[in-house]
């Protein structure tokens, strides 16, 4: 089967079991090519029951070979902006759109590639799945491709940050949209970056109070 007559994750997305059977279900997942390259499928963690849902774009290097979300410098990034929004990280639901690395390989390096939209409609299955198990009370779309995936349409961040986007999918969960904390670490400028990580920890207190 060519690439384009691929399905996407539909046929392996199983019903019901929980969060755990859609774990292991999506290590078998062929839906689009990106499963050739990457080292395994990157689900999730966090509890099934959580209010909020945190949704990356994909794995990154260290998430592709560790096999759990949000575990690189990013990750790192995130866990402190939870702290100082005062989330527990274990009380969140942490994922992503696309549950595969995308990489261009340069020399013995593994450089991110952005996933194309092909690519997030293709796992689009399997966060649908997440949003019905979970049912969180707000879900919170770490940058661009996150809120692509979630709102099924190109959104510019700089327009719709920070607001709440009530009933952003069929389930009627709000969503807030923010940055991706991997943009904070490519500021160099350090009053800069403390400005950022300031906004960003606003998105994330503003997600807390929708979540009650």
């Amino acid at each position: 089967m060519s690439d384009a007559e691929r399905p996407g994750a539909q046929e392996w997305v199983p019903d019901g079991g929980g969060v755990r059977a859609l774990r292991r279900a999506a290590e078998d997942c062929r839906g689009c090519e990106l499963w050739r390259d990457a080292t395994q499928v990157v689900f999730s963690q966090g509890p099934s029951s959580a209010r909020m849902m945190l949704v990356g774009e994909q794995p990154g290097d260290r998430e592709d070979l560790e096999g759990e979300p949000f575990v690189g410098p990013a990750g790192r990034m995130l866990s402190e902006a939870l702290d100082a929004a005062d989330i527990d990280r274990d009380d969140v639901y942490l994922t992503n759109a696309v549950k595969h690395f995308r990489f261009e390989r340069r020399g013995k390096r593994r450089i991110h590639e952005k996933p194309g939209v092909a690519h997030i409609e293709a796992c689009s299955p399997w966060l649908d799945a997440e949003l019905f198990t979970v049912r969180p009370k707000v879900v919170v779309a770490l940058g661009a491709t996150a809120a692509r995936a979630l709102l099924h349409r190109t959104v510019r961040i700089g327009e719709i940050r920070g607001t709440v986007i009530e009933a952003a999918d069929s389930r009627g969960i709000p969503l807030v949209v923010t940055v991706h904390p991997s943009s904070l670490l490519r500021l160099r400028d350090r009053a800069e970056r403390e400005a950022a990580f300031r906004a960003f920890v606003d998105d994330l207190e503003r997600a807390v109070e929708v979540a009650g």
